[in-house]
């Protein structure tokens, strides 16, 4: 049995996932799965952007690891193109390179900046893409050409993005969430300071596009809408708490077919929620080691998460040589993802 509050080390798949071959040999920054087939990337502080192609046959999954490619600093974040042939990747080299692994074409340099590269989307109701840096800019980038179609200043270090055209929603150091509208992305549409009281980790714009998620460092989530009719519905919840032990919320990923919301921490946990009926739906155990990021394919049948270091303690509490990666795939029941009404809701089906 382990001690109270200290994950064993047996725990490091508690919750009986699928464990992806041939993993990073270093922490993973981001995960994402191709819009279009079940193929799987993800980034690392290893240098690498890997994929995998992963293959479902009832409650039975295996993984292939395909092909990789190489930055030459640190790979911190990843977005397919919507035809799911080309991935964008980009990171602590300043630079996003874009790879069309399907073809098995070479990777080129796409987009530039100052700082390094934390966050990256395709856009694909504008042909655009958009990446957020550290230089304090989101730059625009219509792939024919090499300068951005438009820099957008920010207030501070661009730390988490999210896009549902046409809401685009950024989140920066000192608690900023801005809010655009792509068919005027050159404006602000509204720029709050966080519900939340410590830094942002993560946003993940309404399915619906009518407002975001954000979670923070301290174990706690927001729920905020855009229009000022649709205050009242605000709220925040804590998560990824153990006790006195506080926990960052590191993931928000919407489910594609259900709209629920799964949320990831430096707990080691996973869960489910439903925004709507305000209530989780389902808790995972926790892992020996955080969950730095996750992502739903593109049906929803699939939940990959990585577990390994977060880098919340730095360089020096970290050797990659000795620690140890995982990518694993979770394949969640209707019961943990689809909504359902409150306990004594009635009439509401």
């Amino acid at each position: 049995m382990s001690t109270f509050g200290v994950a064993s080390a047996s725990n490091t798949n508690p919750n009986k996932s699928t464990e992806v071959v041939s993993p990073p040999t270093d922490a993973v920054s981001s995960l994402c799965f191709s819009p279009k087939a079940n193929h799987l990337v993800a980034t690392s502080w290893d240098n690498q952007v890997r994929c995998w192609e992963v293959t479902k046959n009832g409650t039975s999954i295996t993984t292939v690891a395909k092909t990789s490619m190489a930055h030459e600093q640190p790979v911190l974040c990843s977005s397919w193109k919507d035809d799911g042939t080309t991935v964008f990747s980009g990171g602590c080299d300043k630079q996003v390179k874009m790879w069309p692994l399907l073809s098995g074409g070479q990777p080129t340099t796409v987009a530039m900046h100052d700082g390094p590269v934390t966050q990256v989307a395709w856009i694909p109701e504008m042909n655009l893409l958009v990446s957020g840096s550290w230089d304090k800019t989101l730059r625009y980038w219509d792939l024919r050409q090499s300068n951005p179609v438009h820099t957008q200043q920010l207030p501070d270090r661009c730390y988490s993005l999210s896009v549902r055209h046409p809401l685009l929603v950024v989140a920066t150091a000192d608690r900023n969430l801005i809010a655009f509208n792509l068919q005027n992305p050159q404006a602000e549409f509204k720029r709050i300071v966080s519900p939340l009281k410590y830094q942002t980790r993560c946003v993940a714009a309404f399915p619906d596009q009518t407002g975001f998620l954000v979670g923070s460092i301290e174990g706690r989530v927001g729920v905020h809408h855009i229009d000022e009719q649709q205050q009242s519905k605000n709220f925040t919840f804590k998560c990824h708490r153990e006790g006195n032990e506080i926990y960052a919320v590191n993931s928000l990923n919407f489910h594609p077919v259900h709209h629920t919301f799964a949320t990831a921490g430096s707990d080691g946990a996973f869960n489910f929620w439903d925004k709507d009926s305000k209530q989780r739906l389902k808790a995972m155990s926790r892992c020996n080691q955080p969950i730095p990021c996750s992502s739903f394919n593109n049906d929803g049948s699939i939940y990959a998460y990585a577990v390994c270091y977060d880098w919340s303690k730095g360089a020096e509490n970290h050797n990659p040589s000795t620690a140890k990666t995982s990518i694993y795939l979770h394949l969640p029941q209707e019961s943990e993802v689809k909504a359902k009404p409150r306990a004594g809701a009635v009439g509401r089906k």
